[in-house]
C-alpha cells in the first residue's frame, strides 16, 4: 500500500504502523503497536508519536462535499448541479466526484444532433480542474463553488 507524504494524517500514520506490524509478523518478528507508531512518526520527521498526533489532522478533509452546489464547465459547456458522490483517490491529492446536472448538458460540438448528459463522474484536483484534458489542452471539467 502506498501513502502520500504530502498530506500525512493521523489515520494514515496509524495505517502505516499497522502495515509495519503485519509485515514484521510475517517475518516472525513482533513489534508492539506503540513501538510501531513511534517508528512511523520518526520516519515522517516527528520526534515521537505524541508530537505527530498533536500536529496532524485526524483525516484529510475533501475540498468537495456531497450535497454541495457547484457550477462550472463540462467539455466547455456551462452547467450547474449538485455533487452526489465524492471519493478520495489513493494519492490523496485528487478526488472523483459525481455531479447531477440541473439541466442536461449537450456534449456534442455539432448542432445536427444532441447527446445529453444528466450526470457525470470526473477526477478533479483540489482546485476543481479535471486531471483529464481535452485535445485542445483545456480540462474536461472545471467546477466553481456557487
Amino acid at each position: 500500500m502506498s501513502y502520500s507524504l504530502d498530506t500525512p494524517t493521523a489515520t494514515t500514520l496509524k495505517s502505516e504502523a499497522k502495515d509495519l506490524r503485519d509485515s514484521l509478523a510475517q517475518m516472525g518478528q513482533s513489534l508492539s503497536h506503540s513501538a510501531a507508531l513511534e517508528q512511523i512518526a520518526q520516519k515522517h520527521g516527528f520526534r515521537d508519536w505524541n508530537t505527530a498526533r498533536a500536529a496532524l489532522p485526524e483525516r484529510a478533509i475533501a475540498p468537495y462535499q456531497v450535497g454541495e452546489r457547484v457550477k462550472g464547465l463540462y467539455l466547455e459547456q456551462a452547467f450547474s448541479g449538485q455533487i452526489i458522490g465524492v471519493q478520495m483517490s489513493g494519492n490523496m491529492q485528487s478526488y472523483t466526484v459525481t455531479i447531477q446536472f440541473d439541466e442536461p448538458v449537450n456534449v456534442t460540438p455539432t448542432f445536427m444532433f444532441a447527446v445529453l448528459r444528466h450526470r457525470v463522474t470526473a477526477t478533479l484536483d483540489e482546485h476543481g480542474f479535471s486531471i483529464s484534458q481535452r485535445g485542445n489542452g483545456n480540462p474536461q471539467m472545471q467546477i466553481f463553488r456557487r
